[in-house]
């Protein structure tokens, strides 16, 4: 047996570098945190050189407000900041950093050396660990922060660094995260001496487009939703471009970049039933929130942050995300235009595009936190429906006992049936009927119609599956839950945790259509489930939807399975391939789909219909080349 080391304080480097290793990660951690220092500083411009990947040098230059000589020391000390001074302060930080303590841990790992100069200032100072004062040194106003050698004295920490281009990468990736959440900032990125990134002050959705690329531009729906306490801002992916990989997607919480299973989650359920298959979706989306109503201090690299009330921002943002899902495009709109496979749009909605792009771009404000002007407005990604919500819907009065019954297509009043295609308005009211009339069917699947624009091909099935799908949800959104009592209640075995929470929120439940209480100190009994999902395993679904509140704060539990029944419903209510349509019934399809949500993909995420615009026709049949 060894013998007892005696109590003794550690010595303050050892203490350092202890809690260096909750921050500094590895090179892209320092260069988050200085840039992050950069961006309270009220800086414009940002310039960042790397070496070797940052592993041996680490340099971030602003032209911020700059430190005063006499606060040099200060700042690489442990625990001192300007950022915040007292509790009240801490509870609701709204700057990048606030824990003073970013510099003195990157010192301890590393060779630093700070030079600073304020507006005040006749010369810039400088500074290093282990120096009594600051010593005079030539630099322009801000603060320039040169990190080399990291971890050189911590080889334990250096044996984990990767690659070179790997550290690069990393890099990389968290200086675009904070360009994203800033654009009226300037930054330029040098590495080995060489410019590999710069982007310029500019508007948000020009410094996503730099970003992220054009996926923006053709793909992107804008999110502006402005509610109480909370505003949702940015930019999602149609579903049709989701991706096989979840490395687009960027979340901000006061213009702070986290990672929150709440809001994740909350985004998933928007996308649940337009998404295909495992596919992921790209987004750049900004919560703004009251900064009190929210802990940004859990989590030592501040990568998460905890909501005060994490169901009533999972109730908004699930339900801002559904809102811009379910405007229904127009055929002719730019960002849902589908050339044929193999085929680059054609020139002239390039240059029409490359036009309105410039005309817009030059218009947009950012209102995203941590912008500093004006609104963000783009025409491009303006969702306006296409019909108001008519309140005439036949099932809207159904039972919800007779909605398992195949529901016929509407065929619309005579006084808007074309007789023929022939005798359709000439030309076509884009705004009227976006996806034209039908010129006939193809092999007993799709249905050819005829647009102002061009062609659309038309997947029946798929469109009416959607149709019935929308109509079925509306329906039961419109009355009451029905509950059904068990005669025999479901008693199950509970942790302490469970039986607490149950009758914590006994209320929630209630809403959902749930009975459930305590039957022992560890059992819990299940009088009361929603009744369209009585025949299921009901233990499975009372835990699922105890975890969901506990986890998050709110349960869509219940609702992904009434949407999983209905979307079963509606695929064996909806018209059958090879099915015989007359042009009445397929024009009656189109106008039933112009006024649905969601209507350009079926319920399983795949797309109900494609355009091809004249100049792509000609461009297949090389007229006029």
């Amino acid at each position: 047996m060894s013998s007892r080391r005696p109590i003794q304080a550690l010595p303050a480097l050892l203490v350092s570098q202890i809690a260096a290793g909750e921050v500094i990660e590895r090179p892209a951690s320092v260069l988050k945190e200085l840039v992050e220092n950069a961006i309270d500083a009220g800086s414009q411009t940002i310039e960042v050189r790397l070496e070797a990947g940052g592993i041996k040098r680490i340099c971030v230059a602003d032209d911020g407000f700059g430190i005063p000589h006499q606060e040099l020391n200060l700042a690489l000390t442990q625990h001192a900041t300007s950022k915040i001074h007292s509790l009240a302060e801490l509870e609701s930080v709204s700057s990048m950093g606030f824990r003073g303590e970013a510099l003195a841990s990157i010192a301890a790992v590393s060779r630093l050396t700070i030079i600073s100069r304020t507006r005040d200032d006749a010369h810039a100072w400088s500074l290093e660990p282990g120096m009594a004062e600051p010593a005079p040194a030539s630099g322009g106003y801000g603060t320039t922060v040169d990190v080399r050698h990291l971890f050189d004295q911590v080889p334990a920490r250096r044996k984990f660094l990767r690659a070179e281009g790997t550290e690069l990468g990393h890099c990389m990736d968290a200086i675009e995260r904070l360009a994203l959440a800033y654009p009226d900032l300037g930054f330029r990125v040098f590495h080995q001496d060489r410019a590999i990134r710069q982007w310029l002050p500019g508007s948000a959705l020009q410094r996503m487009s730099d970003v992220l690329g054009d996926t923006i531009h053709t793909d992107g729906i804008e999110v502006n939703v402005h509610g109480g306490p909370m505003a949702l801002t940015g930019v999602i992916t149609r579903p049709t471009a989701a991706r096989s990989r979840a490395d687009k997607q960027f979340l901000y919480v006061n213009g702070r970049h986290v990672r929150d299973r709440t809001i994740s989650h909350a985004i998933r359920t928007a996308y649940a039933d337009v998404l295909h298959g495992d596919k992921q979706p790209a987004y750049v989306l900004f919560i703004q929130i009251d900064p009190a109503a929210v802990d940004v201090n859990v989590h030592p690299a501040k990568h998460e942050v905890r909501f005060r009330d994490s169901g009533a921002v999972h109730q908004f943002v699930a339900k801002a995300i559904g809102q811009a899902l379910a405007s229904v495009p127009r055929v002719n709109d730019p960002m849902v235009q589908i050339s044929p496979a193999g085929s680059p749009p054609s020139a002239e909605a390039n240059s029409a595009g490359a036009h309105q792009s410039t005309q817009s771009d030059s218009s947009v404000k950012n209102t995203f936190p941590g912008n500093r002007t004006g609104s963000m407005t783009n025409e491009r990604f303006t969702q306006a429906p296409l019909f108001r919500r008519t309140s005439n819907s036949s099932i809207q009065s159904t039972a919800w006992q007779t909605l398992y019954e195949p529901l016929p297509i509407q065929p619309y009043a005579n006084s808007d049936r074309p007789s023929s295609v022939e005798s359709a308005p000439s030309p076509f009211h884009e705004t009227e009927f976006p996806l034209g009339f039908a010129i006939g069917q193809v092999h007993g699947i799709y249905i050819l119609a005829q647009t102002a624009r061009g062609l659309a091909l038309i997947d029946m099935h798929a469109a009416h599956e959607r149709v019935v799908y929308e109509q079925l949800k509306q329906a039961m959104d419109m009355q009451a839950l029905p509950q059904q009592a068990l005669l025999v209640p479901v008693v199950f075995q509970a942790t302490h945790q469970e039986v607490a929470l149950a009758d914590e929120c006994r209320d929630a439940l209630r809403e959902l259509g749930f009975d459930i209480g305590a039957a022992g100190p560890q059992s819990l009994a299940l009088r009361t489930v929603p009744a369209m999902l009585a025949r299921g395993d009901l233990e499975a679904l009372a835990r699922g939807v105890l975890r969901d509140l506990e986890m998050i704060g709110a349960s869509q539990l219940l609702t992904e399975q009434r949407n999983t029944l209905l979307a079963t419903m509606a695929c064996h209510g909806a018209v059958r391939a090879n099915r015989k349509l007359t042009l009445e019934e397929m024009n009656a399809l189109l106008r039933q789909m112009e006024q649905t949500e969601r209507a350009d993909q079926c319920n399983h995420g795949r797309p109900t219909w494609i355009h091809w615009s004249v100049s792509d026709l000609d461009k297949l049949f090389l007229r006029g080349q």
